[in-house]
């Protein structure tokens, strides 16, 4: 049996949360050295009852600073004999990148696509906050203990709380991406109470994303690619007529047959109207207005762009006349006048005469 002098624990593990001191072939003497480091907290144990809790520091191990464990020893001499306890260190550092994930869909009611069932993904951190409660809850006796011990048991409490936070939140399915950071906080303050039971802190919890069903993610993705041809679908038109018309310039035959077959995204339809227009426009005789020049359908009764009748009028009363008639409809004015001069047969409204340029009154 040897007597352990320095009493400490030089960790080097990445995942180790709890370390027992190996005491199988040692004692702790009076005037012993305990060296807790930063991030660490000792703890002496005996018979499996929890005792002195230690923070980071150096201490001579005596009965000034260690009388809990004293009086349950009840030593006789008052610690001047060497003595056999269970000391264990416990990591109080931060554990990052554990990684959670529902293992079943969450079934939530969305305003816009009903019951929902999605899966979220993330990661967390967490350290031992309370040395005294995680070795009573937890840990108890065990020489190690690491975070592959508990994170199955965190992961059931964080499935519980994503749960219960995305359930209160009513948040669209569609928004969630926009609120992942105030959701997690959600899900800590939420977990944190029955964790702080255990000793144990959530310094940070992450929503990495969420997935929804497949037959869900097609159904967005073509109502997203629609939208998108929807706003656009002018310029698609006009560029598959434009390539239509530059095809059919190499092949004179090529437009008729396009044109009955309707391709290229209406632009036959398009085609066949403005086509059919040109024909009715070449069909309809064109005549000037007298008054503003603008073009207009000879049996027009009215211009359409000044609203001056169309034809001959009334020189007395300016009523519209019908081609031959011989007297005004309205005003029973004769409209066949003879030049005083020459006798030429006048037209109605006319100033001078059309065969020897008389100027009548």
């Amino acid at each position: 049996m040897g007597l352990l002098k320095i009493v400490e624990w030089k960790d080097d593990s990445k995942n180790q949360i709890v370390y027992k001191v190996n005491l199988d072939k040692d004692y702790i003497n009076r005037g012993s050295k305990l060296i807790v480091r930063e991030s660490q907290t000792c703890v002496f144990s005996d018979k499996g009852r929890m005792a002195d809790v230690f923070l980071p520091g150096t201490y001579s191990l005596d009965t000034n600073n260690i009388p809990i464990i004293t009086k349950l020893l009840s030593w006789k001499y008052g610690f001047e004999s060497p003595f056999k306890s269970d000391v264990f260190f416990v990591n109080t550092k931060q554990f990052t990148n554990n990684r959670w994930g529902t293992i079943n869909p969450i079934i939530v009611r969305d305003q816009d696509f009903g019951n929902v069932r999605i899966k979220g993904f993330g990661t967390y951190s967490f350290k031992v906050k309370d040395a005294y409660k995680f070795m009573c809850e937890l840990s108890g006796t065990n020489s190690t203990y690491k975070t592959e011990d508990i994170q199955d048991w965190l992961r059931s409490i964080i499935v519980t709380g994503v749960t219960d936070a995305i359930g209160e939140s009513k948040t669209p399915i569609l928004d969630m991406a926009a609120d992942l950071m105030e959701l997690g906080e959600v899900v800590k303050e939420t977990m944190q109470p029955d964790l702080d039971k255990i000793g144990i802190e959530l310094v940070k919890f992450n929503f990495e994303n969420f997935s929804l069903p497949e037959n869900l993610e097609k159904a967005l993705d073509k109502q997203t690619e629609m939208n998108i041809m929807r706003k656009n679908m002018d310029v698609y038109t006009q560029m598959a007529q434009a390539d239509a018309l530059k095809e059919a310039a190499k092949n004179p035959g090529m437009a008729g047959s396009m044109m009955s077959a309707g391709i290229g995204l209406g632009m036959g339809a398009n085609m066949g109207k403005a086509f059919g227009n040109m024909t009715q426009d070449m069909g309809t005789e064109k005549v000037k207005c007298s008054k503003c020049g603008a073009l207009m359908s000879k049996d027009a009764k009215f211009c359409p762009e000044c609203g001056n009748p169309n034809g001959l009028t009334c020189p007395k009363c300016g009523a519209v006349l019908k081609e031959g008639a011989k007297f005004c409809s309205e005003c029973g004015e004769p409209l066949k006048k003879s030049c005083p001069k020459c006798g030429a047969e006048l037209a109605p409204g006319a100033k001078f005469c059309p065969e020897c340029g008389h100027k009548l009154k």
